[in-house]
């Protein structure tokens, strides 16, 4: 069992993401932007995190860099849609920055609990 921070402005894909982690028997923990997720990711240690790139307040490869640089081992699944511009581009960006996996949405969630628990070396 893992503990898994997952960061996403978007509450339904929290609440997908959070059921389908908990079914694969994972501790989960959400924040819904990048200021509240450092926060969490400091008061609970998480050992994955998932983190979408478009998201207000605080965007994800801002939280990305200052993750990072608090821990430089830290395991990041990045996650994008696009928005107005193309995923590919904002994942590979996360990718250059630290983020260890990248997924487009929408995310195939046994994708996504494959690579969790492939960050977790089960």
């Amino acid at each position: 069992m893992g503990k898994i921070l997952i960061i996403d402005d978007e509450e339904n894909i929290r609440n997908v993401f959070k059921r389908a982690l908990e079914k694969a028997n994972h501790e989960v923990i959400v924040a819904e932007n990048g200021r509240i997720g450092e926060h969490h990711y400091i008061q609970h240690n998480p050992d994955v995190i998932i983190l979408d790139i478009l998201m207000p307040e605080q965007e994800g490869i801002e939280t990305i860099l200052r993750l990072v640089a608090f821990d430089q081992s830290v395991k990041i699944i990045a996650i994008s849609g696009g928005g107005l511009g193309n995923a590919n581009n904002y994942l590979d960006n996360a990718l250059k920055f630290g983020a260890t996996f990248a997924l487009e949405k929408p995310i195939n969630i046994k994708e996504l609990v494959s690579k969790v628990n492939l960050l977790l070396n089960y």
